[in-house]
């Protein structure tokens, strides 16, 4: 969320309806009536009465839907409320709502002219994809589909489509006409399809009522995410917004070049490679970088790759106020806390990677230091060469049965030979060993076993979202639960020593929780004057310095009437988070098998207080959460979901009766999703002007 503290003379104008409405205080009329002296005759003119500032602002949770409602099921559901106080001590409430933009599959209008399918898939020439390849070129047998074409719900739009929406920006470009912002938003995957797409990534046009702040869609544009030699977009998850007004976006589950369970594996890049392309020839390191999207005023936008902030599971980035330093969360088990540190303010094309190494418990009732454990120091361009290098990064099999390339060798079977190093990996073991005077490469293109090599805490199980609580100095991470190698003594949860010698054995690791489903929010504490583990300073004044546990979901000792498996009332699995400096409050939607509908909830950092603000429709995860404090003097809160009707084994056929066919009718039996953001009702009043 934005993080520009606003004026205390401007109050908070939050959310909207249909029509969308400004929030405002509830003035008293002994305010609003401002006394005239003199007689009826006199024309002295008294100063309008001072205006109430904006304090705090407070939401009222809802109730999760019940089978007495199917319709708020099967649907994106808000029935929470928010008070906003101000230091007249009047109030002002605001029941909130829902309202999409479109649903995946619609024909909206296209910036430019023309018609175009919202969440459409393009290949690199920019024809629409009607039918979906697999790796061998031929028409791929799809996931839940006996036939081996599009689904008719598709083909219908003329163009297979995403259901699954993800990470999202709003933001107001200079030199755009008035009363136009901008929404970016990116689709992770198809899910009968998963990884076998080049993803979308769209910019929305959006007209803003100047009275109301109400938005509306005005037109459409994809993005090409061809452009610039970027070879387009590999499942994007989460983004963010960054301070110098860019969407910054993500290339989640990288394409492992060895085909050894770390992520992806070849064979869905040779399918993505069949739909981009027409042949299976993409090169794994093309992909798992940092995307940046720049909207231009007339709503199209340049599409380029940064190729220096590490090649991981990258859920998304959050850049810190410096806007120098950025946190990473890294979305896979055996993942890492990794930071990178730019060498200018607003410029991500060179710096410095580091990853976290835990050197005390990091548990659930103790806070674990971290020392930071540096990578490497390249630019874009640098790593983007060492990409491209076939003789670097070409995999090949060798007469003793390992993989190698020019950066590794690596096995997943005990060579039995000293000059390789066991690590952990994807939650198994594998043993490595770095080629001569590859270590740039190896920190930039297969950073998860360069810094596990290197001694890093990659630890977690699925460290997903990440943001920043800049007053307080506080950043935050959501971590799905602790499953495997987030667990205590669990056989991948390992690592080696600091600087520790080549040929060491991984020893317990400081870091790891009970066993859990339900997942956590994850706080770490910022400052500066903190020195690498070389004893070189590290130049930022917002370096995590320890972790400790903020939030905690709880698994049930039984599924409950309607199939939850962790507590409704608390979190579960926590994914997207965003931070309200404004608000003071840490929105964190989930995205979790546990819940039958998935939640997106409001937890106030100065009470303590976690609400339920939003319900997705059953089986859908909720995503694209990102809130703008002040957009032209209005506030917002963007909010999407993927898959709905995705149900799990738990959940009873009470539910699946009662919800299906509502959404199988709400979203064209479950292959769209909606983008949208939560709003007021129509009942809401203005508010005056702060």
């Amino acid at each position: 969320m934005s993080h520009t503290l606003l004026s205390r003379r401007k109050a908070l104008q939050f959310l909207s309806g249909a029509p969308l409405l400004p929030l405002g205080s509830a003035v008293s009329a002994s305010t609003l009536l401002a006394a005239c002296g003199g007689d009826d005759n006199s024309t002295s003119v008294q100063p309008p009465a001072a205006k109430p500032n904006y304090v705090s602002a407070t939401f009222t949770g809802m109730a999760a839907p019940a089978l007495g409602n199917p319709q708020a099921m099967a649907t994106m559901s808000v029935g929470s409320r928010l008070t906003v106080n101000f230091d007249d001590q009047s109030q002002q409430e605001y029941v909130l709502g829902y309202q999409g933009f479109f649903n995946t599959g619609d024909s909206v209008d296209k910036t430019g002219g023309g018609k175009i399918v919202a969440g459409g898939y393009f290949d690199a020439s920019g024809n629409p994809i009607t039918t979906i390849k697999a790796a061998d070129g031929t028409a791929a047998t799809l996931d839940g589909y006996s036939k081996a074409s599009a689904p008719a719900e598709w083909t219908k739009a003329g163009q297979v489509f995403s259901d699954c929406v993800d990470g999202s920006s709003l933001l107001k470009v200079a030199g755009a006409p008035a009363n136009t912002v901008h929404a970016v938003v990116q689709y992770e995957y198809n899910s009968n399809a998963y990884g076998m797409l080049p993803s979308p990534i769209a910019v929305l046009t959006l007209n803003q009522d100047a009275a109301t702040g109400k938005l509306t869609l005005k037109s459409y544009h994809n993005v090409n995410t061809f452009a610039n030699d970027a070879h387009g977009l590999w499942i994007p998850c989460g983004g963010s917004l960054s301070p110098w007004g860019t969407h910054l976006s993500s290339e989640e589950y990288h394409p492992d070049a060895f085909d050894q369970g770390d992520n992806q594996k070849l064979s869905v890049l040779k399918a993505f490679s069949q739909n981009a392309f027409g042949n299976a020839n993409a090169n794994p390191y093309w992909y798992g970088h940092l995307p940046e999207v720049t909207v231009k005023a007339d709503g199209t936008a340049d599409f380029r790759k940064y190729y220096n902030l590490g090649r991981y599971s990258r859920e998304l980035v959050q850049v810190f106020p410096d806007q120098r330093t950025v946190l990473g969360g890294d979305d896979s088990n055996n993942g890492g806390l990794f930071m990178f540190v730019a060498d200018k303010a607003g410029d991500l094309s060179s710096g410095t990677l580091y990853v976290a190494k835990y050197v005390t418990a990091l548990n659930e009732t103790s806070a674990g230091k971290i020392q930071w454990i540096r990578l490497g120091h390249a630019t874009s361009d640098e790593i983007k060469a060492l990409a491209n290098d076939a003789a670097l990064t070409t995999v090949t099999t060798n007469a003793a049965g390992f993989k190698e390339n020019g950066i590794f060798a690596s096995t997943t079977t005990n060579p039995n030979d000293a000059s390789f190093t066991e690590i952990k990996l994807s939650g198994k073991s594998a043993w490595v060993r770095l080629k001569p005077g590859q270590e740039k490469a190896a920190a930039f293109l297969e950073t998860h076993r360069y810094a596990a090599l290197k001694g890093g805490s990659l630890v977690f199980n699925k460290l997903e979202g990440t943001t920043v609580n800049a007053k307080d100095k506080i950043a935050y991470s959501a971590v799905s639960g602790s499953t495997s190698t987030f667990v205590a003594g669990s056989t991948h949860n390992k690592e080696l020593p600091l600087n520790a010698p080549a040929g060491s054995v991984p020893v317990a690791s400081l870091a790891g929780f009970a066993k859990s489903t339900a997942g956590y929010v994850l706080q770490h504490k910022l400052g500066g004057g903190q020195k690498d583990d070389t004893g070189a300073a590290i130049d930022s004044e917002w370096v995590p310095t320890q972790t400790s546990l903020l939030l905690a979901g709880e698994p049930l000792a039984a599924p409950d009437s309607l199939g939850n498996t962790d507590a409704p009332g608390k979190i579960s699995q926590p994914d997207n988070l965003k931070f309200s400096e404004k608000l003071r409050t840490l929105f964190i939607g989930e995205d979790s098998g546990q819940h039958v509908n998935n939640f997106m909830w409001g937890y106030n950092v100065d009470s303590g207080k976690l609400e339920r603000v939003l319900s997705c429709p059953a089986g859908a995860e909720s995503t694209g959460l990102h809130g703008v404090e002040d957009l032209n003097g209005w506030t917002y809160i963007l909010s999407s979901f993927q898959h709905a009707g995705e149900y799990t084994d738990a959940t009873v056929q009470a539910v699946r009766d009662a919800v299906d066919a509502q959404i199988n009718s709400n979203y064209k039996n479950k292959v769209a999703a909606t983008v949208g953001y939560i709003t007021a009702t129509p009942t809401q009043i203005k508010l005056a002007a702060k």
